[in-house]
């Protein structure tokens, strides 16, 4: 079996994906009362990003994207915190086969695994991952962290039910069907 590399348009993916996580994150972020917690637009888009380009771009964008939006905004890295957008990304991405974006299909039954994903990673990422990582690099207190693990499982999951399906939508929508062109007479 021959070893898959990333592909050029998927590195450039990368590339760009960050470059745009980086910029939204910097002004789109919308504060909660909860410390350190953001309603972020930035999550849709990496969904989207994740569903198109799969697993490893999503896992790379998050990664990327979060390690230097931190580094620019706060002139520090939350590696936690980090590590749990490249695992949203990543999880996101596995599913992306199922969804059959592009040949335009993104239904009823496809918009429904997306959200089931979405949240289920969020989850992973949010109540699992960032606390924990929490905990164990830095120290913080539990209820601290999963208060806010809490906060961004909902803030990102509905962000991304609402922004992130319609974007799907939207790009289903500009790919052509699988079989409806037909041959005229």
């Amino acid at each position: 079996m021959k070893k898959q590399d990333l592909s050029v348009k998927n590195v450039v993916a990368m590339g760009i994906g960050s470059a745009i996580y980086v910029i939204l994150t910097r002004f789109t972020s919308i504060p909660t009362p909860i410390p350190n917690t953001n309603i972020e637009l930035v999550f849709p888009f990496l969904a989207l990003f994740a569903a198109i380009y799969g697993a490893k771009v999503g896992f790379a964008v998050g990664f990327i994207g979060h390690t230097l939006s931190d580094f620019i905004m706060y002139g520090q890295t939350w590696w936690s915190w980090v590590l749990a957008t490249g695992v949203l990304g990543l999880i996101i991405g596995l599913a992306s086969k199922k969804l059959d974006l592009k040949n335009g299909i993104f239904g009823i039954k496809q918009i429904l695994l997306f959200n089931i994903v979405q949240i289920f990673a969020n989850i992973i990422a949010w109540i699992v991952v960032a606390p924990i990582g929490d905990i164990i690099i830095y120290s913080e207190p539990a209820n601290k962290v999963f208060v806010q693990g809490i906060s961004a499982t909902l803030s990102n999951g509905i962000t991304i039910l609402v922004v992130g399906t319609l974007l799907l939508k939207a790009y289903a929508g500009t790919k052509i069907k699988k079989g409806s062109l037909r041959k005229e007479d």
